[in-house]
Parts: structure tokens; sequence; C-alpha cells
């Protein structure tokens, strides 16, 4: 009858160890990453302190406007969008709000046609404009998907900045306390918040990974 030798016998604790050890170091790895992608915040943008008289946005003046300046194909959006519908909620009639969706020079007419359009599209009191070329997002110096601007009835900032908590990620969140309190009561601790989500120029696919 063969005999195993001692030493094959050694090798396969240490095979299987190894083994768990370098899944263990991917699975981590893979983990510590995508909560490093999902927490790390846009770069900062340069919302200017009143309205532009060059925007052709739609405004009613006297009326405070939030704006959203979104990725028409960038999934995370759809976090953005679901944390407008909950602060909308809760403000009620007291402002306008407005949702511009980018589209690049050279994409077709129907590129801002996904499912975050027809989401924005069928949100009571929201009004969805298609900003050819980026001209207004490159305007209002936004550089981030879901980028939230709140502007008073005299067409002053009031508040510049992301309400989601993290990337893709819904539930209650500072962002959206502040912009619930100045359009509520005037007044919030501060006035801007980091915003998560994709470059606003870059190209996305449908329904793609930002």
């Amino acid at each position: 009858m063969p005999v195993t030798s001692p030493t094959h016998q050694g090798h396969r604790p240490s095979l299987l160890a190894a083994a768990v050890i370098a899944w263990s170091t991917v699975v981590i790895g893979a983990f510590v990453w995508t909560w490093k992608y999902k927490s790390t915040p846009a770069p900062v943008s340069a919302a200017p302190a009143r309205w532009p008289a060059a925007s052709a946005l739609p405004r009613r003046p006297g009326r405070p406007l939030l704006v959203m300046l979104a990725h028409p194909r960038c999934s995370c959006t759809r976090a953005s969008l679901a944390e407008l519908g909950a602060l909308l909620q809760e403000v009620g009639p007291a402002i306008d709000a407005l949702v511009v969706f980018v589209r690049p020079d050279g994409t077709a007419r129907d590129w801002t046609s996904t499912d975050l359009w027809r989401t924005a599209s069928a949100m009571p009191g929201v009004r969805v404009v298609a900003d050819d070329g980026g001209r207004e997002t490159e305007r209002f110096g936004a550089l981030a998907s879901g980028t939230v601007l709140l502007y008073d009835g005299a067409g002053q900032l009031l508040f510049s900045g992301g309400i989601t908590g993290a990337r893709g990620h819904e539930g209650d969140n500072l962002g959206l306390r502040r912009v619930v309190a100045l359009a509520k009561e005037g007044k919030a601790d501060r006035r801007s918040s980091p915003v998560f989500g994709c470059d606003l120029l870059g190209p996305r696919q449908p329904g793609g990974s930002p």
C-alpha cells in the first residue's frame, strides 16, 4: 500500500492557508476601494454668488430656485434624485426646482432620454431641461453630477453642494438638512456640503456604473 509522505501532508494546510489569505486580501481590498470611492467627494465647485445674467435657464423672479445639475447616464444620480424628492416633500411649494441634464456637444438629440430624465420629469413640481453643450453646467461652475445650487428670490446664492451622504447612497444627510433649513428658515449651520457624483462632462453609458 502506498504511503503518503509527511512532507506532502504538511504542504496541504499551508497551501490552503495561503489561498484563504489571498482570497481575504482581495475581498478586503475590494471593500476598502469601494468604500473609498463612494465616500470621496468630487472637487469643489465654484458657483457664482449671484444668478448669472447670461443664463438661459428658466427662473421666476422673486421665487427661490433650486437647480440640480446632473449627468443623464450616471447611475449614482438616482440617489441624488431620490433625495431631491424627499427634500421637496419637506419644503413643499416654498421653492421652485429645476433639474438640468448635461448634453455634450456631438451627442444625439435623444442622448439625455434616459430613465433618469424620466424619473426627474415625473417628480411633482420639478422642471427638467437639457443643457446643450454643457454651457449652463460650465456657467454655474458645476463639476459633479448631483450638484445642487439654491438661489433666493433676488438671485443670491444660498447653498452650493450635494444632498447625498456618499456616492449613490440614499438616506438623511447634512446637505439635504441644510437646504431644507435654508428653504424653510432662511439659515443653516453651513451653506455648502460635499458632492458625491460623476464627472458632469465625462462619458457614461445608460445604466452604467460611474
